[in-house]
């Protein structure tokens, strides 16, 4: 089955894109193109996986960067390949053509950066505590730091779990008013004491409000498309041991 890769037209003409789970050759509740090498799911499925996505962009499979995601602010910059273990980080930039910069994820929030003029990409996973604490301004000040303009920058969010299918609880607000008041706009009010966050809107106020140029959010959502995208939450519900990883990547 051909790989579906979602695109944004605000990132042309850098290379990218945000995979859906069609194609893959991984089977059973891993089925489609799983690339978390951190899954229960067969290593030679994933490895599989991850060796298309590296087709698809035109690299080698090593240049497909990632880092070990830990829902942190941390940002590392990049100008080879990571051998090795993995740093722990949250988001990557490079001015080096050639390196896809990845990043996983199964509901939290996949970023695409791009400042075509500068040539400087980026990624992130911004996850509701990665966001809170400020990953995408990190994201943005590390490529600045390799001569990119902010206000040329372009952020898009890619399939991440909507406000309809994220219930929470009343301690997950308060962490957001501790953080500012005016965050209450992004939580409605659910059944008994629940609310619904909505993570994309939160991630595309953090972006305007550091002054990226652009941002969009592509507007589909991990939890509610099964035969498109894996989640951590709807396979939770579903009482499954495990879930795939999404995989999203940008290229210069």
């Amino acid at each position: 089955m051909t790989l579906e890769i979602l695109t944004s037209d605000l990132l042309s003409p850098i290379r990218h894109g945000f995979f859906s789970r069609k194609g893959g050759a991984s089977s059973g509740i891993f089925s489609g193109l799983n690339c978390g090498t951190g899954s229960s799911d067969q290593s030679e499925a994933v490895a599989l996986n991850r060796s298309r996505v590296a087709e698809a962009l035109g690299v080698e499979l090593d240049a497909l960067v990632g880092v070990h995601q830990v829902h942190s602010p941390h940002v590392i910059t990049v100008d080879k390949p990571i051998t090795g273990e993995k740093p722990r980080a949250d988001a990557i930039v490079t001015a080096t053509p050639g390196l896809a910069l990845t990043i996983l994820t199964a509901d939290c929030q996949p970023v695409l950066f791009a400042d075509p003029q500068a040539k400087v990409i980026g990624a992130a996973h911004a996850g509701w505590r990665g966001a809170l604490d400020g990953v995408l301004e990190a994201a943005l000040d590390a490529m600045e730091a390799l001569g990119a303009h902010r206000k040329d920058i372009t952020a898009v969010i890619g399939p991440t779990i909507s406000q309809r299918a994220y219930e929470v609880g009343p301690e997950f607000l308060d962490d957001f008013l501790l953080d500012s008041q005016d965050n209450a706009r992004f939580f409605a009010n659910g059944q008994g004491d629940r609310m619904h966050f909505d993570l994309p809107a939160f991630g595309l106020h953090k972006l305007r409000q550091a002054g990226v140029g652009q941002a969009e959010w592509t507007r589909h959502c991990t939890y509610s498309d099964p035969d498109k995208f894996y989640s951590y939450r709807r396979a939770t519900h579903a009482g499954e041991a495990d879930y795939g990883r999404l995989i999203s990547a940008i290229r210069l």
